[in-house]
């Protein structure tokens, strides 16, 4: 089954709203996915496609430093948490 380009920007919506109401937090994609109520590949995917165009940072340590094997986190870039804002504002 595909999906089209329409729903996956709703869903790419979804997540960058999500993210800034969560702001300065990091999350694990498992915990984006299930607030989204997606599956954690397909959300993931999302995520590597939104960090590709400056939108999303990935962070790969955890808060001591050590690189995750398997995991990641993620937050709104700088930039783009602040042109949400103000769209947020308006």
């Amino acid at each position: 089954m595909k999906i089209s380009r329409q729903k996956i920007d709703k869903i790419s919506e979804q997540i960058i709203n999500f993210l800034y109401s969560k702001n300065p937090q990091l999350l694990f994609t498992s915990q984006i996915a299930h607030e989204i109520a997606r599956d954690e590949e397909f959300i993931k995917k999302i995520l590597i496609d939104l960090k590709k165009k400056s939108l999303l940072v990935e962070v790969k340590k955890n808060p001591k430093g050590k690189d995750y094997i398997r995991r990641s986190r993620w937050r709104l870039s700088d930039n783009a948490y602040s042109v949400y804002k103000n769209y947020q504002t308006y």
